[in-house]
């Protein structure tokens, strides 16, 4: 039994237990999406029991959610998995599922309390997306998302290859380099009392950093919740990642991202920036960045990924002074903008202006099918640092 089909009953279920009352978030969705793909969905007993262990947090919430449960799932029998909970007799407009509370009245409750108790729930019908339509999402702008298809959306970002390459160390190990390892030949020598091969050496490699700069400003507000999961699946699947949000000022959230669930992290987050949705002074942030973090975020010739429209009301010379510093410290400096690709784009915003100079590749974000091929293009970037040939920087 395949899992795409479960997908979208999954979905409505979540918004059937926010009805009643429970605190189910997207993000307990895909995990129990995640956790069902590595089962067997055919064992109704295995699946309620997992879905319980997901959703239900409180433990007065138990019973309401098993009457749930059964009432959504038990007339399906062996084909619960493959049917489409708006084909339930009921039209496609709405889903309608009677759920029986108990009252703390109990048994000796009067009537009129009975009949309250008969919840009746009907969930308006809202855009459903499968696993399977998320081809039909990889071109979707962000802007556009609702709640389900971002939850769609992380779940084909965390399957992604995040992969920047590695860098070259100073030190050395054993290997079939072309160079002799004369340490080894003369320990080998002094033990032995001849030579009888001559050891070789490589460089040790060490994975390259990724460090992300969002703006969370006014103008970039329609992309900031497809921004946080972005930076939440790269601080998520990868160790060295560090992220950074900034508006009028930077702030450092790589802590927060950490978090396991999308939701606590955004909340986190919300409370750590409190210039979110602000004006936007790149140059201040970079210099901050520059200044105070370059010296352990940098040290390993990282990655940077700008994600920005280039909308700036700072100074554009400090802004131009600050990116082209910032290009020098890293190994690739890639500049990410939600807007590049829609109709009769042209970046000439003053940041843009004068940022794109120091900048080794500028690409579009608004779309999934974009950030694939920014993965792919992590993926080839080349080992060593290419010459960049830098302007002196002084004059607008």
């Amino acid at each position: 039994m395949g899992l795409g089909s479960l997908v979208p009953n999954l979905l409505v279920f979540g918004r059937l237990l926010r009805s009643l009352g429970l605190d189910v978030t997207v993000g307990q969705i895909v995990d129990v999406i995640q956790a069902l793909g590595r089962m067997d969905i055919g064992h109704r007993e295995d699946v309620y029991h997992t879905m319980r262990a997901l959703l239900v947090r409180r433990r007065e919430h138990l019973g309401l959610f098993d009457r749930a449960f059964d009432a959504f799932w038990s007339d399906h029998g062996e084909r619960w998995g493959r049917r489409d909970l708006h084909a339930i007799g009921e039209p496609r407009g709405s889903v309608r599922v009677q759920i029986d509370v108990v009252t703390p009245e109990g048994p000796d409750a009067p009537p009129d309390a009975d009949e309250a108790a008969a919840e009746h729930v009907t969930l308006p019908e809202a855009p459903i997306r499968t696993a399977s339509s998320i081809e039909t999402l990889r071109n979707q702008d962000f802007a556009e998302f609702t709640p389900d298809e971002l939850a769609l959306a992380r779940t084909a970002l965390a399957g992604l290859q995040w992969d920047p390459g590695s860098r070259r160390t100073r030190r050395w190990r054993a290997g079939r380099g072309p160079r002799i390892d004369l340490r080894r030949a003369f320990r080998h020598t002094v033990r032995t009392g001849e030579i009888l091969r001559l050891p070789r050496r490589v460089r040790r490699t060490r994975p390259r950093p990724l460090v992300i700069l969002c703006d969370v400003s006014g103008s970039m507000e329609r992309y900031s919740r497809m921004l946080l999961q972005f930076a939440h699946t790269l601080t998520r699947t990868r160790e060295r990642v560090e992220a950074f949000l900034f508006s009028t000022r930077l702030t450092r959230v790589t802590l927060q991202l950490r978090a396991n669930r999308i939701d606590e992290a955004t909340a986190a987050v919300a409370r750590s920036v409190p210039d979110w949705s602000g004006g936007t002074r790149i140059g201040d942030a970079m210099r901050t960045l520059n200044q105070r973090w370059a010296r352990s975020v940098f040290r390993d010739q990282a990655v940077v990924l700008v994600v920005s429209d280039g909308w700036d009301r700072g100074d554009p010379v400090e802004l131009r002074n600050q990116v082209a510093r910032l290009q020098r410290s890293c190994h690739r400096l890639v500049w990410l903008s939600p807007l590049l690709g829609t109709a009769d784009y042209a970046p000439l915003t003053r940041g843009l202006v004068a940022a794109l100079p120091f900048v080794d590749d500028f690409l579009p974000a608004r779309t999934l099918a974009n950030l694939e091929d920014l993965a792919r293009h992590l993926s080839t970037l080349a080992p060593r640092r290419r010459p960049r040939r830098q302007f002196v920087v002084g004059g607008p």
